[in-house]
């Protein structure tokens, strides 16, 4: 259940207005990460303990070089304050090269032990003469409906 998207014309990519969620905006070195969250009830079990929740990311380069996305860091905060870091090579088996005006997008998921979490990370970049930097991935909330009310 993961989907990717290269937009190379920059566009706005699919309307997104019925989901419901948290999300998130970074720009590093002119690499945008928008992130939203949302909470999916029907492959939840709260009486489990088990919380789960899909994350839209798109990456855009709003920036004047080009960029390959070679990895990922993730960073998973439960409300009990319990962190798991993941990381790995490129996203959703991709790594996508991003010249200027160019986006990428996918969907992922994200369980949880709790009702509310948190994730942010960051994109391992490199530019076409090897410098690398980081591509910050802003906090963002994983949160059931009405749980932090």
């Amino acid at each position: 259940m993961t989907d990717s998207k290269l937009d190379k014309d920059g566009g706005h990519g699919r309307a997104d207005t019925q989901r419901r969620g948290f999300t998130s905006t970074a720009t590093t070195r002119g690499i945008r990460v928008e992130v939203k969250s949302t909470y999916l009830s029907d492959r939840s079990s709260p009486k489990d303990c088990s919380y789960l929740f899909a994350y839209h990311v798109r990456i855009s380069n709003v920036g004047s070089e080009t960029a390959q996305l070679v990895s990922r860091e993730w960073i998973i905060t439960t409300a009990e304050g319990e962190v798991e870091r993941v990381k790995g090579p490129g996203v959703v088996g991709e790594h996508p090269v991003l010249p200027p005006g160019a986006s990428f997008e996918y969907d992922s998921y994200c369980p949880l032990k709790t009702s509310v979490g948190s994730m942010h990370g960051s994109y391992q970049m490199v530019t076409p003469d090897g410098e690398k930097f980081d591509a910050q991935i802003a906090p963002f909330t994983l949160a059931v409906p009405n749980a932090l009310n």
